[in-house]
């Protein structure tokens, strides 16, 4: 069993930074890939980054957002820069166990709860 954990959300103005931290427990998920999504209010959950062999981010992050991993934490991170208000959502990470990933959030077997971000003047 996983246990994953986001935190590091919270209000910031446009043009601000944040940097997620999802900690996990239960098992070691340095052999598997993850995953960042966010789901706004009325939208469907939609994929933001992942990292396993490689990374891979949606096309409106690139070049703001930067995805890694800490294995001797156990932790996965997502370090977001020049925030915009359509970024406001609830965060989450997740993990499949596997060693690859997809844009599609079925494909993913555990989550932690989210973590709201609020991007507001």
């Amino acid at each position: 069993q996983v246990h994953l954990v986001e935190s590091g959300g919270g209000l910031v103005q446009p043009g601000g930074s944040l940097r997620l931290s999802c900690a996990a427990s239960g098992r070691a998920l340095n052999n598997y890939a993850m995953a960042w999504f966010r789901q706004a209010p009325g939208k469907e959950r939609e994929f933001v980054a992942w990292i396993g062999g490689n990374t891979v981010y949606k096309d409106s992050v690139m070049g703001r957002f930067t995805i890694s991993r800490d294995n001797a934490k156990n932790t996965l991170y997502l370090q977001m820069n020049n925030l915009k208000p359509e970024d406001t959502a609830v965060y989450y990470c997740g993990t499949a166990l596997s060693g690859t990933s997809t844009t599609q959030p079925g494909y993913y077997t555990y989550w932690g709860p989210g973590t709201q971000v609020t991007v507001s003047s």
